[in-house]
């Protein structure tokens, strides 16, 4: 048999996990897995109902079992799990006890070395106490670091005997790096479950597994400081705030038009209330693309109008973003020069010099710094893969609330 092709079901809600399981298994699932969350939401009738759908599938109850380890095995076996998760940071004593009553029920241990300090000695030492698998997992935060497991995957395989997984951000341009790295099986979610066609998805992952060639993907990946650009111009600002949990979105700055779209790095401003010299001479330093984000109190008079907008677009500027007041906005919409603000007032300042460029700037209670990058649309300045997903089950008919199961999730009395 090739290399195995596990799908980490992480998501809260049963029906959604089952739905999409569904979808993507005629692709080339091997293995289903109930993520932690999933496990954490429903319960082992998460298993369950996997083990009832798909019965000649192997399935995996990720338990990240730290505690109590013949307790969670036995009740996870009974279930219906084949392969039950571990952490590599538990004690000796917990480890053996999970293979001692994987035995006894007939379920295989799998030992994650998550955020284990020294991944490759916990290896050596958790295939002497008896486990079946391992697996070099990055977690999602360290992802967002620019971590990948690759390197860590290498050097345990070539350590230990038994087969060894991997699981951290993995698609369709990076599995066939996780096979030639040593991956005995490869563990993949966003990149199928996030996915508008999870079945081509699969598929696509199975045949860059099976083929050891890399398939571009536009979606699910990681970029470099190259690419964040083009990537950023993929999302919407309500995107953006939900890829940071709800935040970093500057409050009460407003479009100037509607259609109004702006990816740029910051180059900052701070002026006193009125005083438009320091937002003039920003645009003679900016670069092209950059946005130029002005702290005026959050007051007027206005501090940037048409004549320097005229400015900014000789000097290429992606947009401007104001904590103060913008005048001939008429003007400026006609030019269609991305502008946002928090006030629109036709009375100028006076240039008297006062502030500083380049400084860590607040608008709110967001702190701005040179070289931060924006994104502006119709909803302010501020995850994509997700609502595709969605967006794809409200065409098949269903309703956002059904979708999301609003009414399940409300808070009870």
């Amino acid at each position: 048999m090739g290399t195995i092709l596990q799908l980490a079901l992480d998501f809260v809600d049963l029906k959604r996990a089952l739905h999409l399981a569904k979808l993507a298994v005629p692709g080339g699932v091997d293995w289903l897995e109930a993520g932690t969350p999933l496990i954490k939401s429903e319960g082992l009738d998460a298993v369950r109902e996997l083990r009832r759908l798909f019965p000649q599938k192997v399935i995996v109850a990720d338990m990240k079992i730290m505690d109590a380890g013949r307790v969670e095995v036995e009740a996870a076996a009974k279930a219906g799990a084949n392969v039950i998760d571990v952490l590599g940071a538990a004690s000796d004593a917990t480890i053996r006890e999970c293979i001692q009553a994987g035995k006894n029920y007939g379920a295989q241990i799998v030992v994650d070395l998550i955020a284990m300090p020294d991944p490759v000695t916990r290896a050596q030492q958790v295939e002497v106490l008896g486990a079946d698998y391992i697996t070099v997992h990055v977690a999602i935060d360290e992802q967002m670091e620019g971590r990948d497991p690759f390197m860590i995957l290498q050097k345990v395989s070539q350590a230990v005997k038994v087969p060894v997984g991997v699981a951290g951000g993995i698609n369709s341009e990076t599995a066939a790096q996780a096979v030639e790295a040593g991956a005995s099986f490869v563990i993949v979610g966003g990149a199928i479950t996030k996915a508008q066609h999870p079945e081509s998805a699969t598929r696509e992952i199975r045949q860059a597994m099976d083929e050891r060639v890399p398939i571009p993907t536009t979606l699910f990946r990681r970029v470099d400081e190259s690419e964040l650009k083009n990537v950023l111009n993929l999302v919407s600002a309500a995107n953006l705030s939900d890829a940071l949990h709800r935040g970093g979105v500057l409050e009460g700055i407003r479009p100037l038009y509607r259609g109004i779209h702006m990816v740029g790095k910051a180059l900052t401003v701070r002026t006193y209330p009125g005083d438009w010299a320091k937002p003039v001479e920003a645009i003679d330093l900016a670069q092209p693309g950059d946005i130029i984000v002005i702290d005026a109190g959050g007051v007027g008079p206005g501090v940037w109008g048409e004549l320097a907008t005229h400015s900014a677009i000789q000097r290429k500027a992606a947009g401007v973003v104001i904590d103060g007041a913008i005048r001939d906005s008429g003007d400026i919409v006609q030019l269609r020069f991305p502008a946002f603000t928090r006030l629109i007032m036709p009375n100028a300042g006076e240039p008297r010099g006062f502030g500083e460029i380049g400084v860590p700037i607040r608008i709110g209670n967001v702190r701005v710094e040179t070289g931060d990058w924006l994104v502006g649309d119709d909803d302010g300045v501020d995850v994509f893969e997700k609502e595709n997903r969605i967006r794809e089950e409200i065409k098949e008919g269903k309703t956002l609330a059904s979708v999301t199961e609003l009414l399940r999730w409300e808070k009870k009395v």
